[in-house]
């Protein structure tokens, strides 16, 4: 199951990473999670194709005459692994006409893809652009590991070459340079299974044309709203960069590279970051304000580049923010049945119209539809759940890592002699506290189980067959090794206490356990232009949103039975009930609410708040006043 790392003739390899993705197919998601994928399927997912031209016959990357950048193959990565996931035989096959005719376009130098460059509203400078061809090697490379296709390694390893004769008289330019990780994950997946010497040095010109993301990480110097055009500040690139120090750990071993990855989470965060634990972004990095937007590409990039760095560092902190963006700001800013969505989604989100905001964006970039603002987030927005679950679990020597917790069956070889495991998580998570893992084997083996703990979980106890587990966590893992048997069971329980978090300007979140909950807005969807499957819609608000929380308040926890769709307000599984009143000094700013007010002025009774998980609100507000005891009882005479 454990890689074997080639070190090639020259006796130089890649530093050994703390786990191991697993093949695709490893992990087949269930309960509410495919549900999930199924919703995402007979939606946007799995018709995109059928009614938006730019993923349509004509794309060049199945030999049309259309859009032949990077909308093709975003869109197939991720329908390929979501069609996989699901062994769903009609996606299976939808996406396999791409990676054929991918294939066959190889030229003899090893080029592949569309002959001619035709963009979307995007300039390209130079006659050689390699930042779509690194799109199209990731859906290689999860092709080849659900399929065992022989034909890939051979494959790559031709355009490789190519481009080891070409990048230094054609280097890596504009979205290229800035996204040269994508390749070098590409490069270092092909040299673990070949050993080519040239790949590495390759990679050694790769890295050096990449963007300096670990000076940017290390240093930081972009503490405001950005308001001109900087690929390092554009909110995707940062999403995809931040990864980047952690790739290049594995080509050098260098510690800075490990520590401007955690300085980089903390810097965003700190200047920029956002209720939902994601970084703003309304095309550039946009400061704390919680309607400032966050762009949908950039959520489901971060969520890739969170997956990557569990595997090199193996550290459960980015487990957590997986988790936390996943839950959060992936559902969130598209609908429950997956047929429309937002370019850009607000933490406090009291409309979605057509207007002007102090956006970078045009003023549809918070509409819900087909293709608000910009199309890339129309093909890039499938890769987030079918790779979050295809993540879930590593390969940790010769066991197991979960890396993240949603309802899965895992299927891998561990123990010394390569046993045959299937461990089927049972669960709930993230609407309840408890993790149910049965543990199948073909044999009695010897091998380690290590559990994430999350950071926010006080008081998680572990029992495996009934008997407690006293283990410390390092790094955020409990390291379970013994001899397992066929039928144990682990039992996992995260405790989740309501907690209010403190924001900007003397405001508050609300989080339990991976989620952040939010006070939903009564929704009115108006249809604002109707096609045949993909409608866009504006949608305004139909109840009060001004309302601050109550200093001290307590907060009851409700919960209903799992619905098919859980990230739907109206129907949500679990529900946080406390205490708030109006604030009658919280305005709109332009067509957005205005920040929470420093000093807010109750107005009216107090009255019951019941607060959702904030993927499930449409309309929503996520970032409270505080109301000071003082303040209400003040304002009640």
């Amino acid at each position: 199951m454990a890689i074997t790392y080639n070190t090639g003739k020259t006796g130089r390899g890649l530093v050994p990473t703390a786990f191991e993705t697993l093949p695709l197919g490893a992990i087949k998601p269930a309960g509410w999670l495919k549900d999930q994928l199924r919703i995402q399927a007979d939606g946007l997912s799995g018709h995109l194709d059928e009614h938006w031209e730019d993923v349509g016959p004509r794309n060049g990357w199945i030999g049309g005459d259309g859009e032949s950048w990077e909308r093709g193959p975003y869109y197939i990565d991720g329908l390929l692994p979501l069609a996989y996931l699901l062994e769903d035989e009609h996606l299976i096959q939808k996406s396999t006409r791409w990676v054929e005719w991918s294939l066959n376009s190889q030229q003899e130098n090893g080029l592949f893809g569309p002959v001619n460059l035709n963009t979307i509203n995007v300039e390209i400078t130079k006659d050689q652009d390699w930042w779509h061809y690194m799109i199209m090697l990731k859906v290689m490379i999860q092709h080849q590991e659900a399929t065992g296709d022989e034909r890939v390694i051979p494959f790559m390893t031709k355009f490789f070459r190519y481009v080891h004769g070409a990048i230094e008289q054609e280097p890596l330019v504009e979205w290229a340079e800035a996204r040269g990780a994508e390749m070098l994950l590409c490069i270092f997946w092909l040299h673990k299974r070949t050993g080519e010497d040239f790949l590495l040095e390759l990679a050694d010109i790769v890295a050096k044309q990449t963007t300096d993301w670990t000076g940017v990480f290390a240093e930081f110097p972009f503490w405001n709203k950005v308001e001109h055009w900087d690929h390092r500040t554009h909110v995707v690139n940062v999403a995809m960069g931040i990864k980047t120090p952690g790739t290049l750990y594995e080509l050098t071993g260098d510690e800075q590279q490990r520590e401007a990855v955690y300085n980089g989470i903390e810097k965003l965060m700190t200047y920029h970051g956002q209720a939902h634990g994601m970084f703003s972004g309304d095309e550039w990095l946009s400061g704390t304000n919680p309607s400032q937007g966050v762009e949908l590409c950039a959520v489901v990039e971060y969520m890739f580049s969170m997956e990557q760095l569990i595997k090199t560092f193996g550290d459960g902190y980015f487990g957590d923010i997986l988790e936390k963006t996943a839950f959060n700001a992936l559902p969130a800013p598209i609908s429950t049945d997956w047929t429309s969505h937002q370019y850009d989604q607000q933490v406090n989100q009291v409309v979605c119209n057509i207007a002007r905001r102090n956006w970078s964006n045009n003023e549809e970039a918070n509409l819900f539809g087909l293709e608000p603002n910009f199309g890339c987030c129309t093909s890039n927005m499938h890769q987030g759940w079918p790779k979050f679950a295809a993540h879930l679990w590593m390969a940790d020597g010769r066991g197991l890592a979960a890396a993240a917790y949603a309802p899965c069956e895992v299927n891998a070889r561990v123990g010394v002699s390569g046993t045959r495991a299937k461990l089927t998580v049972r669960t709930e998570y993230p609407f309840r506290e408890l993790i149910e893992i049965a543990v199948g084997l073909e044999r009695a083996d010897t091998f380690p189980i290590s559990l994430r703990v999350p950071g926010w979980a006080r008081g998680a106890e572990i029992a495996v067959n009934g008997e407690r587990v006293e283990a410390q966590a390092v790094k955020g893992f409990v390291r379970v090794e013994r001899e397992w048997r066929d039928g144990d069971r682990i039992v996992l329980t995260l405790p989740m206490e309501a907690r209010t978090v403190a924001r900007g300007n003397g405001a508050a979140s609300v989080e339990r356990g991976p989620l952040v909950y939010v006070l939903p807005i009564g929704e009115n969807w108006i249809l604002l232009e109707e096609r045949e499957k993909f409608h866009d819609w504006e949608v305004y608000p139909a109840s009060q949103w001004r309302y601050g929380l109550l200093e001290g308040a307590d907060f009851e926890v409700e919960t209903a039975p799992l619905p098919h769709q859980p990230f739907a307000a109206a129907q949500s599984p679990v529900v946080l009930k406390t205490r708030g009143r109006l604030v009658r000094n919280w305005r709109m700013k332009g067509e957005s609410a205005d920040m929470p007010p420093l000093n807010p002025r109750p107005s009216g009774p107090e009255v019951e708040l019941r607060l959702v998980p904030y993927g499930s609100a449409k309309l929503r507000i996520g970032e409270f006043p505080v109301i000071r005891k003082r303040q209400s009882v003040t304002n009640a005479h």
